[in-house]
């Protein structure tokens, strides 16, 4: 997907086509949506999950998911794997998620170190190339908006992981990614880390709320570190 001038939905400003795919999957996104048709976070034994990325891929089969990511910590190695279980289940005749590129990489918000989730980028890009090594970059590139022009330049949107599980306030730190011009924020988390995945009442709505005024997109995800799909 490359890269090239457009906007998301409210007119802000965005080297994100447009017609980028996966906008209008994530403008529809709402508290139901995940775990059991969404799910845009979570992460293998590539980072720092638990499970290999076929088991992940199947999991996401079992529970019928319609679109997900594997977004591990500054990799991108579980994608062909995933994809790869996923095209032989097809192959023999099951219908399988869709699966996006995806990757969670660190960096510096209002002086807050905060995870962005790169998602629906296109894989080894020269852009992204520095944020998929297995470990955070040091020096100007940690920088929030540096992050956002490398996934914005390898055709990816650019969303601000759990915005409420930082020293800053999230509606701070939202107002700062928009302005940096990144595309949205994961709306619905499991703060309470409950036993099975639900968003957060009362956080998550504040959060979806202040991302409609702004017109950015809502993404969210069970950030996985375990053995199930369906929670954290």
């Amino acid at each position: 997907m490359p890269a090239g001038g457009g906007c998301v939905p409210n007119g802000r400003r965005s080297q994100v086509p447009a017609d980028h795919p996966l906008v209008e999957v994530l403008a529809a996104v709402d508290a139901q949506s995940c775990p059991t048709r969404l799910n845009f976070h979570c992460h293998t034994h590539c980072s720092d999950g638990s499970l290999e990325p076929a088991a992940v891929a199947d999991q996401a089969l079992a529970m019928g998911l319609e679109h997900f990511a594997v977004t591990d910590h500054h990799s991108i190695a579980a994608y062909q794997p995933a994809r790869a279980h996923l095209e032989e289940r097809q192959r023999l005749g099951q219908r399988v998620p869709q699966l996006w590129s995806g990757v969670e990489i660190s960096c510096l918000l209002e002086g807050c170190l905060v995870h962005v989730l790169a998602l629906g980028f296109e894989l080894h890009h020269p852009a992204l190339a520095p944020y998929v090594r297995g470990h955070a970059v040091v020096g100007p590139g940690l920088r929030a908006g540096k992050v956002r022009e490398a996934i914005h330049a390898a055709g990816g949107l650019a969303l601000l992981a759990h915005p409420a599980r930082y020293r800053r306030p999230h509606q701070q730190l939202i107002a700062a990614a928009a302005e940096l011009g990144f595309d949205g924020a994961e709306a619905f988390y499991d703060y309470d880390l409950t036993s099975r995945w639900q968003p957060t009442p009362l956080v998550c709505d504040a959060i979806a709320s202040q991302l409609q005024s702004l017109g950015l997109l809502r993404s969210c995800g069970t950030d996985t570190h375990g053995l199930a799909l369906s929670g954290r």
